[in-house]
């Protein structure tokens, strides 16, 4: 009995060392952690915790807290580039408006100071003046519409349409411009109805967009074309031209919110760079996607692509 109850104090006391021992492993384990988090924190460096250890819960632990670092190094990062945008986005608008606003006031100082000016005159100049005017409040109606669509609330309703019509519908609108500006034009709609998820408004505006940013980029071109076709569960429209184009470097970015580019075709306002990331919002709220393939002078498409619906 005696003998029983000394192995007993012995295995009691080696237990108790051997978690004195790991405590004290964990609990050195735990100030190394601690002082290299505060060293991150203060030093505001993207460094890990990099620890050895064979405490298993430590290792876990040292996972889940580079995943925090990780997370916010994300965080910083994409903060870094919402504020580098939020600047671009103030110096590009207050640029838009300030140029028609300035010819806006150039024309009106000479209504009012002219005393020369002839019927004839004054009423091309109001004819300029309201042509500024409802550039500027397009511009501006832009800029909200870009607000409001990327807010966290907006939703627009989704439901069975037929593509075929509208498309038809938005090329007939444009037919008289495009004809009227010497373009060859080829459209390939089948007779055949294609359903999508959509939205009959957004979807307008969408491909209104992209017509209209093809007669005023690609015109250089000669021809213009809209081609409607079926792709393995899903509906494609394709707008083309074979104007000048987006170079390859460029075509990644086109759509980035704010993204400007002389040469790039940015839509209406290339100085503000709204017009192409609208659409490709306006995409994304009808569960669609949109792409871009581009080789100057020779053909330059833009894809949309839509969910297929067949019952």
């Amino acid at each position: 009995m005696t003998l029983f109850l000394c192995v007993i104090i012995i295995l009691l006391a080696v237990m108790n060392g051997w978690q004195y021992v790991s405590r004290r492993k964990i609990n050195k384990d735990l100030n190394v952690i601690s002082e290299k988090l505060t060293e991150i924190i203060q030093q505001e460096t993207a460094e890990k915790v990099l620890l050895q250890t064979d405490e298993h819960f430590i290792r876990l632990l040292l996972i889940q807290i580079n995943r925090l670092l990780d997370y916010n190094q994300k965080v910083i990062a994409d903060y870094a580039k919402m504020k580098d945008s939020l600047r671009k986005m103030i110096s590009n608008m207050s640029h838009d408006l300030k140029t028609p606003l300035t010819v806006i006031l150039g024309y009106v100082e000479k209504l009012k100071l002219d005393k020369k000016i002839t019927e004839e005159e004054k009423e091309m100049t109001l004819l300029r003046l309201h042509e500024k005017v409802l550039s500027l409040i397009s511009l501006l109606s832009q800029f909200f519409d870009l607000v409001k669509i990327e807010s966290d609330d907006y939703v627009i309703p989704l439901s069975k349409i037929s593509i075929n019509e509208i498309c038809r519908k938005t090329v007939l609108d444009f037919y008289h411009l495009l004809t009227a500006k010497g373009l060859q034009v080829e459209i390939n709609i089948p007779e055949q109805n294609f359903y999508i998820l959509g939205n009959e408004e957004a979807l307008t505006r969408v491909l209104n967009n992209l017509i209209s940013n093809s007669i005023r980029y690609g015109s250089d071109g000669g021809i213009f074309g809209l081609a409607l076709r079926e792709e393995e569960g899903a509906v494609a429209v394709d707008i083309w031209d074979k104007g000048k184009g987006i170079e390859e470097i460029h075509q990644d970015r086109v759509f980035e919110r704010l993204y400007t580019l002389d040469d790039a075709r940015n839509l209406q306002f290339h100085g503000s760079g709204l017009g192409l990331s609208i659409t490709k919002r306006l995409m994304e709220t009808m569960k669609g996607s949109i792409h871009l393939s581009s080789k100057p002078f020779e053909k330059t498409i833009f894809t949309c692509i839509f969910k297929q619906i067949t019952y």
